[in-house]
């Protein structure tokens, strides 16, 4: 436990009243994570960071807005050796517990404050195994690094609430130097790329993601990346970075990432965010894509399908971010049916042939689909098992069956309108199924969505 000394809580009316925040937002499938009592709405982070040593010196600015009169709050932080720590510019009081850092301010913090939290810190990040067994946080690559939050991972390399419930907008400062050969590391992360200032011996760039994001979506790449640049027909910048050693395989992405917008526009509403594009890493064995904000990472060239599934994720996760963690059916079903639609609209198989195709068990990704249901994942683990994703965008065909496309997609649309830079859960998804459509789907939900066993046709 580390610990540094600040003088004691004023003895005032909000002293008497105020209690410690939770140490949890309350999540049944991961209790740690997150925490109560506040509200970020902006994080500011500074990062100096030293490629060849893997060493990290952050200062996180962190704006919230209290919930209730706290006595103290927690922040997620796993590892990296806490400096110094203020509450609206006092110095305050903090100790370490696992990946709790629990701050106490020099005074209470009063109900629907605005508070500036102030975190110094330093290290080496650590690259951690999350509850399925992958690698996520702040990960070596072989020319530099990258962090990935999913489900925990942010914890690793900035202190926070690390609770998709909890989003806010975000500054992300990087700083860099010059590698042995006197080339700069290129630094890659969500939204727009607002500042680059060359130092001489490093470069800082600044990217700033304007609308609200769950921090399991912040991310930043830094190594050696040929950049492209572009728009959208809707005038939408787009910037795609791809590691030279992927970039035979990766020609087309490029290209794709327009093109795949507009088409996921017409069907799904808006694009939400005020930028696009893709990062293609050179990361052998990492065995997955994340849907990190704007800018979705893929550790080596994606095909198609996998390029669709991530950008469709933008709206479906990103803008409307499940609620919780057993949520994530309404993220990745939706992705996964994303796909499907794709498929269909490019010549090959039609949404009902991919559906038989799952239900039968013959698609190569149906292995697992029955193992529980979509929207009860038994445990953090299990989140991202073939039930969220296959069984999921099963539930979504069975929707689309039931309520006719132009009711579907006007679910869709009205899903990602309604709840644009926000959270949402199954019941309210429920909800708005029922009441767009007018027909009561109860029965449907209780079956492919709830029930355990596997359906018999319907």
């Amino acid at each position: 436990m580390t610990t540094a000394c600040a003088g004691p809580a004023a003895g005032d009316g909000a002293a008497a009243a105020a209690r410690p925040g939770a140490a949890g937002a309350g999540d049944r499938l991961f209790p740690a994570l997150g925490n109560g009592g506040y509200d970020v709405t902006h994080y500011g982070l500074a990062l100096d960071y030293v490629p060849e040593t893997n060493h990290l010196k952050g200062t996180a600015v962190i704006t919230a807005r209290a919930t209730q009169d706290l006595s103290r709050f927690d922040l997620d932080l796993s590892g990296l050796r806490v400096r110094a720590a203020t509450v609206r510019g006092a110095k305050a009081r903090f100790a370490r517990s696992g990946d709790e850092l629990v701050v106490t301010p020099a005074r209470p913090v009063r109900n629907h404050e605005v508070f500036e939290t102030i975190i110094t810190y330093d290290g080496t990040p650590r690259t951690i195994e999350g509850a399925d067994g992958g690698l996520e946080g702040w990960i070596e690559t072989d020319d530099g690094s990258t962090a990935l939050g999913e489900p925990t991972g942010s914890m690793t390399w900035f202190p926070g609430n690390h609770h998709p419930s909890d989003k806010a907008t975000y500054d992300i400062r990087v700083t860099v130097p010059k590698d042995a050969e006197g080339d700069f590391y290129d630094v890659v992360s969500n939204g727009e790329l607002i500042a680059e200032e060359d130092e001489g011996e490093t470069v800082t760039r600044h990217w700033r993601a304007e609308e609200p994001m769950a921090s399991y979506l912040a991310h930043v790449s830094i190594g050696y990346f040929e950049i492209h640049k572009g728009w959208t027909p809707d005038h939408l910048p787009v910037y795609v970075a791809v590691d030279p050693d992927e970039s035979e395989d990766a020609g087309a992405v490029a290209e794709l990432v327009p093109e795949i917008i507009g088409w996921a526009d017409e069907r799904f509403g808006p694009y939400p965010f005020s930028s696009t594009g893709a990062v293609v890493d050179h990361l052998p064995g990492l065995d997955y894509a994340l849907e990190t904000q704007t800018r979705p990472y893929f550790a080596e060239a994606p095909d198609e399908a996998l390029l669709v599934h991530e950008l469709a994720h933008q709206w479906f996760g990103d803008s409307v971010t499940p609620r919780t963690w057993k949520d994530m059916w309404l993220s990745e079903g939706m992705a996964t049916y994303a796909e499907w639609l794709w498929e269909e609209d490019q010549g090959g198989r039609s949404t009902d042939e991919i559906f038989e195709d799952f239900y039968d068990g013959t698609d190569a990704e149906a292995a697992g689909i029955w193992a529980f249901p979509p929207a009860d994942p038994p445990s953090g683990g299990r989140v991202s098992d073939p039930p969220v994703y296959g069984r999921g965008a099963m539930v979504v065909h069975k929707v689309r069956e039931a309520v006719g496309d132009e009711a579907f997609f006007d679910i869709l649309r009205t899903w990602t309108r309604r709840h644009r830079h926000g959270s949402a859960d199954t019941g309210q998804f429920v909800a708005l199924c029922k009441s767009r459509s007018g027909k009561d789907l109860t029965g449907l939900f209780d079956t492919w969505l709830f029930g355990w066993k596997k359906p018999t046709r319907m």
